[in-house]
């Protein structure tokens, strides 16, 4: 029997990336997954999990899906966007986006699945947040380190106000890793061979981290019953 048999566990921005990568993991070790993404066509192929289009900016939905779940014991917050620019080339309107895909998601997935698991005095939260933030500042990452920032504030919060009730809610720091975002983000500089070169060259390990290697600290903190609160760093030595 596997250690995630039968938990019901729900995975935002599962269309690509690091949340595919957890999706198709947890599923593998024996949850029974629900799969969702904006888009609904880039969850093709998880034929191991429930698949629903969600968008993480609508509470009345978020609340519809758990509903037809019935439960949820894991809750992974994988969804993100990432604004390129400094504080003079964020608008407010590029801000207000960020906080309300990266930080407010995350606030409605919770505050939704959170009752079930203080019925049950059991649930376990984990928010992808990054090594961007709090943790380390980088260039041309404003808005986007600002609101991962405020994902690990949004998590030790949590951690602290649920400890006593059966609740762990734990952030992942991810370095540089490999997506179709970032494959993206590298064609839009112009030259990529350039720019995918740069980013190998700051990575001490010397190389781009891979989904699946977040995906099993995932893994491992969906099971570590006495790790809460914390900010769990994986980035090839990027912030040493």
């Amino acid at each position: 029997m596997n250690d995630l048999d039968n938990k019901t566990t729900l995975v935002t921005g599962a269309g690509q990336g690091i949340g595919r990568a957890i999706a198709a993991a947890f599923a593998a070790r024996g949850a029974k997954v629900w799969a969702t993404d904006l888009n609904e066509t880039a969850l093709h192929g998880l034929d191991c999990a429930e698949r629903r289009r969600l968008d993480v900016r609508d509470g009345a939905a978020i609340k519809a899906l758990i509903g037809e779940m019935g439960a949820v014991d894991i809750l992974v917050n994988a969804v993100g966007f990432v604004h390129n620019g400094t504080v003079l080339e964020c608008g407010e309107q590029d801000l207000d986006f960020a906080f309300d895909v990266n930080v407010k998601s995350m606030w409605r997935t919770i505050s939704a699945a959170l009752p079930s698991m203080l019925e049950r005095g059991d649930g376990c939260i984990v928010n992808v947040a990054s090594v961007a933030g709090s943790i380390k500042g980088v260039p041309n990452r404003f808005a986007y380190g600002t609101t991962k920032a405020a994902v690990v504030g949004l998590t030790k919060s949590v951690a602290a106000d649920y400890v006593a009730r059966g609740i762990r809610c734990n952030a992942i720091c991810p370095g540089t890793v490999e997506s179709p975002s970032l494959e993206q983000r590298l064609r839009a500089q112009g030259d990529y061979e350039k720019a995918r070169a740069a980013f190998v060259a700051r990575q001490p390990i010397g190389r781009i981290g891979t989904p699946e290697e977040i995906a099993d600290l995932a893994l491992y903190l969906a099971t570590a019953t006495y790790t809460t609160g914390q900010t769990h760093i994986i980035d090839g030595g990027w912030a040493n």
